[in-house]
C-alpha cells in the first residue's frame, strides 16, 4: 500500500497511456489478442525453439554485468543471473522503466556485509555499471537497426501510414536514425568522461558554467559517475568479451524472432518466408519503441513497436493476421517466462530483497549522482 501512495502518479499516468495505446490499436483494427483464425498457420513446435532462445539470451544477458562490476568487485554468475531475474521482472512490471534500480539496488554491498575478498560494490558503481550497460545495448542496437534500414529491401511501394496506427512510416524510419544518434552522444559523452576527464570537466565548467556554475559542477560529477562504468574498456580481454557475450544475447534474440516469425506463417506477397535481415529490423524496432517511458509489461509499446516494422517488409494481410498471432505469442513467452525466472531469481537471491523499497533505491541512485 506504501508503494503504491509514493507512486500512485506514476501508476496513473502509465494506466491512461496503456488505455490510449490500446485503443489507438483497436481503432486501427490491430489486436492485443488475436482472433482464433490468426493461428492457423502456426507451427506449433517452433514455440518452444522460442523459448529456448529466450532463455539463453537471458543467461547472456544477465552474466555479461560481471565484466562491468570486475573493475570493483568479482561476482559470481549464479548471484547475477538471480539478481538480473528479479530486476528485469521487475523493469517489466514497474512502470517508467523504474525497475532499472532494482538491479543495482540488489547488487551493491549492504551495511554491515563482508564481502568475500574485502571489496564491496557501492551504489554508484552499480548503477554506473547498469547505465553504461544500457548505453551500449542502445548503440549496439541501433547500429543493427540502422544497417537493416539501409540495406534490407522494404515493400514496394512503401505504405505512406503504419497499417492500424496513425503514424508515417517515413517517421518510424527516421525514429531508427535518431535512436543512433541519440546512443552515439550518449556513449561519446560517457567515453569523453572517461578517457578525458579533466578535460571534459573543464568543458563542461566552461560552457554550462556561463548559465549557472552549481548546475556545470552537478552534471560533470553525475557523468563522472556514470562513466565509471565504461571501466571494462580499460581492459582489452573484458571488453572484448563483455562485447562477444553482448554480440550472443542480441543474435540469440534474432534469431528467436526470426523463427517464431517463420513458424507463424509471416511471409511476403510471393509466399516467401521472412528473412534473417528482417528479423534484426523488427528487433531494432521494437527497442526504438519501448524506449518510450510507459505501462508496466510494455503493454501496447511493445505491439506498437513490432507492428511498425512489419509494415515495412509484408502485406497488410499478413501483418494483421499471422502477424498479429507472431506479435501475440513473442509477447506473452517473454512475459510469461520473465515473471517465472523473477520468482526463481528471488527464491535464489532472498538476502538481496531484504528492505528493498523503490523509493528508497531512487533515493540512494539520486544521492550517488549529486
Amino acid at each position: 500500500m506504501e508503494f503504491l501512495n509514493r507512486h500512485k502518479g506514476k501508476l496513473i499516468a502509465s494506466l491512461l497511456i496503456t488505455v490510449g495505446i490500446w485503443l489507438t490499436l483497436r481503432k486501427g483494427g490491430l489486436k492485443i489478442v488475436p482472433e482464433g483464425g490468426d493461428f492457423h498457420a502456426v507451427k506449433w513446435w517452433v514455440l518452444p525453439i522460442y523459448v529456448a532462445t529466450l532463455l539463453g539470451f537471458a543467461w547472456f544477458r544477465s552474466v555479461r554485468w560481471r565484466f562491468l562490476l570486475r573493475g570493483v568487485a568479482e561476482v559470481p554468475k549464479k548471484r547475477l543471473f538471480a539478481v538480473s531475474m528479479v530486476g528485469f521482472a521487475a523493469i517489466l512490471v514497474m512502470p517508467f522503466r523504474i525497475g532499472e534500480f532494482v538491479r543495482p539496488y540488489m547488487i551493491r554491498t549492504r551495511p554491515g556485509e563482508v564481502p568475500p575478498g574485502g571489496k564491496s560494490i557501492s551504489m554508484a558503481a552499480a548503477t554506473s555499471s547498469v547505465v553504461a550497460e544500457r548505453v551500449i545495448d542502445g548503440l549496439y542496437l541501433s547500429i543493427v537497426l540502422a544497417i537493416a534500414l539501409v540495406f534490407v529491401p522494404t515493400v514496394h511501394p512503401l505504405p505512406d501510414m503504419v497499417v492500424g496506427l496513425p503514424v508515417s512510416v517515413a517517421k518510424v524510419r527516421g525514429a531508427g536514425f535518431f535512436m543512433l544518434g541519440l546512443f552515439c552522444v550518449a556513449f561519446i559523452t560517457i567515453a569523453v568522461f572517461y578517457f578525458a576527464r579533466s578535460w571534459a570537466h573543464r568543458a563542461t565548467l566552461l560552457v554550462i558554467g556561463k548559465v549557472s556554475r552549481p548546475l556545470a559542477e552537478k552534471l560533470a560529477g553525475m557523468a563522472e559517475k556514470l562513466a565509471d562504468g565504461l571501466h571494462v574498456f580499460g581492459r582489452g580481454g573484458d571488453a572484448l568479451k563483455f562485447l562477444g557475450e553482448t554480440t550472443l544475447y542480441w543474435g540469440l534474440n534474432a534469431v528467436g524472432m526470426w523463427i517464431l516469425a517463420w513458424g507463424c506463417g509471416v511471409v511476403h506477397t510471393d509466399g516467401s518466408p521472412i528473412m534473417f535481415g528482417e528479423a534484426c529490423a523488427l528487433m531494432g524496432m521494437l527497442g526504438c519503441a519501448i524506449l518510450i517511458p510507459g505501462p508496466p509489461g510494455m503493454l501496447g509499446v511493445f505491439q506498437a513497436g513490432i507492428y511498425a516494422g512489419m509494415t515495412m517488409y509484408f502485406p497488410t494481410a499478413i501483418v494483421i493476421g499471422p502477424g498479429a498471432a507472431y506479435v501475440f505469442l513473442m509477447y506473452a513467452s517473454q512475459v510469461v517466462l520473465q515473471l517465472a525466472m523473477g520468482g526463481f531469481g528471488m527464491v535464489m537471491e532472498r538476502g538481496g530483497l531484504k528492505g528493498l523499497d523503490a523509493e528508497d533505491a531512487l533515493e540512494t541512485a539520486g544521492t550517488t549522482a549529486s
